[in-house]
């Protein structure tokens, strides 16, 4: 299957018309950019896509037959439009949840906070703002300097201050991360980064993410959740000893009650995440999950326990770190989106890869992960962990999809719809069958 697309398109206040169907060569919902490629050779004006309206077919972000609103930035000529006999879906409204990039006004303030921070740093904008992405969890746009592009990324209240979790990795390995140009509430504005996304990575760029990451977060984890804050770096540096358990410090409030650091990167330490996990299946997942699968899943919280005597310390998680998220011109791969980011349990960027990897792909990263934390923190068991917390990562990540389907308007619900009980119901299969290139992690290389 592929998507096909029609646009509902207004100019200012006034809805013109309808466009479409028509069919784009990529096939996931939230890429404006061939949508806005067709739609402005289609009326002859520039557009840009605010939000998606409706889905009819297609799964998991991609393909069927998506509706969007798109907004004209000029009006196109007469006869351009179908004759309009119907209300587009879900079109109305001042929705409490619509994203600031899914308005005309919010994009326009968007781009002039861009174009003027961009101008005193001496980058000024060349050419037109190229729409990239727009969904409820960012909007990205890429804008032409004469000393190449630069990308500004817009999200939402429930993400992680992107930007000073970058500035934060950034004092222990600078080269880890994109170069930021600005910054604001809710918005970053990043250098270019050469080469491609890593989404089908060789074994050296998973073994060169995994070392560069785990250095990176060993030296953090010395500094503490202080080295969020910005200010003079002290002497730490990737790749130096860290004590197991040597980082303190009070954990957030707990579900509903999260307590951000002042730089707005949130803390998600073991008993807090257990907290929310309860929340979660005594709330919304109740309604979907058996009794039975509710019984297991509690139980499955018990084994957090067993997780903090692996002697892992709390450190800054990038929350999902898996090779799409990475980006290589065939060196050290460079790492993006920190919207999740979180002060936590490293075991969770352990895992994540593993679900974007073909098993042999697995079976590296788990060992170049595993390696990677022992050599740094011999007390460790980061074998150990990875086994333990494989059905705790999906557990997780359920609670994190419920807060984006809290935090979106309706029409974007689709994107994450079912995918909270998706997880428990994984965390589930992976506890009855866990991973065999997570057990072999610890074993020796050449053992049999």
């Amino acid at each position: 299957m592929t998507r096909t697309v029609s646009a509902w398109v207004s100019a200012g206040d006034e809805l013109l018309g309808r466009v479409g169907p028509f069919p784009v060569d990529i096939p996931w919902w939230s890429e404006a950019a061939p949508v806005v490629d067709r739609l402005e050779k289609v009326l002859g004006v520039p557009v840009l896509v605010l939000r998606l309206l409706d889905v009819d077919g297609g799964e998991g972000g991609r393909d069927g037959h998506v509706t969007y609103h798109v907004e004209a930035l000029s009006r196109p000529a007469p006869g351009t439009f179908e004759q309009r006999t119907v209300e587009p879906p879900l079109f109305g409204g001042d929705e409490v949840f619509r994203s600031p990039w899914a308005r005309p006004e919010g994009l326009g303030e968007l781009f002039g906070w861009a174009e003027e921070t961009l101008a005193s740093a001496g980058r000024p904008v060349t050419g037109p703002v190229e729409q990239r992405r727009t969904w409820n969890l960012a909007g990205l746009f890429r804008l032409p300097t004469a000393r190449g592009p630069v990308w500004l990324k817009a999200t939402p209240g429930f993400a992680a201050d992107e930007a000073a979790a970058i500035a934060a990795f950034a004092r222990v390995d600078t080269g880890l991360v994109p170069v930021l140009v600005g910054s604001g509430e809710r918005r970053v504005l990043m250098e270019h980064i050469p080469g491609v996304d890593c989404w089908q990575p060789s074994a050296e760029t998973i073994g060169a993410a995994m070392e560069r990451m785990v250095a990176a977060q060993v030296a953090l984890a010395e500094l503490g959740p202080g080295c969020l804050a910005g200010g003079p770096a002290p002497s730490a540096r990737a790749g130096g000893p860290v004590r197991a358990g040597s980082v303190d410090g009070p954990p957030f409030a707990g579900a509903g009650d999260e307590r951000s650091s002042p730089s707005g990167v949130p803390e998600r330490r073991v008993p807090d995440l257990v907290t929310a996990v309860h929340a979660l299946l005594d709330g919304p997942a109740a309604r979907e999950l058996t009794g039975q699968e509710l019984l297991a899943a509690r139980e499955l919280t018990r084994r957090w326990d067993t997780l903090t005597e692996c002697g892992l310390p709390d450190t800054l998680v990038h929350g999902d770190f898996h090779p799409g998220n990475w980006r290589s011109d065939g060196g050290p791969p460079v790492v993006v989106d920190f919207a999740d980011a979180h002060w936590g349990h490293p075991v969770l960027d352990g895992l994540r890869v593993h679900h974007f990897l073909p098993e042999p792909g697995r079976a590296t990263a788990a060992r170049a992960w595993s390696d990677a934390w022992k050599a740094r923190v011999p007390a460790s068991e980061p074998a150990r962990a990875l086994v333990l917390a494989e059905p705790l990562a999906q557990l997780t990540y359920a609670v994190r999809y419920q807060e984006f389907l809290d935090g979106i308007e309706p029409s974007e619900r689709v994107y994450h719809e079912g995918d909270p009980v998706d997880a428990i119901r994984a965390a589930l299969r992976s506890a009855r069958h866990p991973s065999p290139h997570l057990a072999s992690a610890g074993t020796p290389t050449g053992a049999k």
